[in-house]
């Protein structure tokens, strides 16, 4: 497969993630605090599938680590959203069983295997290890989004998603400028900008409450 269709897949991929964040951005800016929608999570699986197969055809075993561990953090939140259990069982069984079609297709011996990604002597060891560290830190963001999500019992994105989200997309920044991956850095410039704007609606919604708190005493002191 040429380079440009390989990229192609991985842009639809970014464009998926990108628009669900602006998607959120929007909705967050006119509640003035940083909102949950359902939409985000719907991006965020088509997303994740385009993603899944741009790591593999690009032989990105960082990529591939971050994807599968939060493709079922995203059919949680769907589930939370109460949109799981209205999609036909056929849908629902197709998005639960296509990582495991993957899994079976990394293990096998076709070209683009596990150990192919894993050992791709285009990518030297010290930069797999980089990259699949920044991986990592991007990927606790939803874990912690995910625990965060069950203790409540409804889809929440908090500070620590976001705090969390800006120093993983700073990781993968130096890691995608040093593979030269245009799909990563454009993706990653636009999020940590969207993630440093919802810190800041964060911490203006949460003033305005201590403000709105403290008024009545303040009120009442006069």
């Amino acid at each position: 497969m040429s380079d440009i269709l390989i990229f192609l897949i991985g842009f639809i991929a970014q464009v998926l993630f990108m628009s669900r964040m602006i998607v959120q951005w929007i909705q967050s800016e006119k509640a003035g605090r940083p909102l949950s929608p359902t939409l985000f999570w719907e991006m965020s699986i088509l997303g994740a599938l385009f993603f899944l197969l741009y790591a593999i055809l690009r032989k990105d075993f960082a990529i591939l680590l971050g994807q599968i561990i939060v493709y079922f953090i995203y059919l949680r939140n769907l589930h939370f959203k109460k949109v799981w259990t209205k999609l036909h069982l056929l849908i629902r069984l197709i998005f639960i069983l296509l990582p495991f079609a993957l899994a079976g297709y990394l293990f096998s011996s076709s070209p683009g295997n596990w150990h192919d990604l894993i050992r791709d002597s285009m990518i030297p060891d010290w930069l797999i290890l980089w990259g699949s560290l920044g991986q990592v830190v991007f990927t606790l963001r939803f874990v912690v989004q995910w625990l965060e999500s069950e203790k409540r019992n409804q889809s929440v994105l908090s500070n620590a998603f976001w705090g969390i989200s800006l120093v993983g997309s700073i990781m993968i920044l130096s890691y995608a400028f040093l593979r030269k991956d245009p799909v990563l850095l454009i993706g990653q410039l636009t999020g940590s900008i969207l993630y440093t704007r919802n810190l800041i609606l964060a911490h203006r919604h949460k003033s305005k409450l201590m403000f709105h708190a403290d008024k009545p005493f303040s009120q009442h002191g006069l």
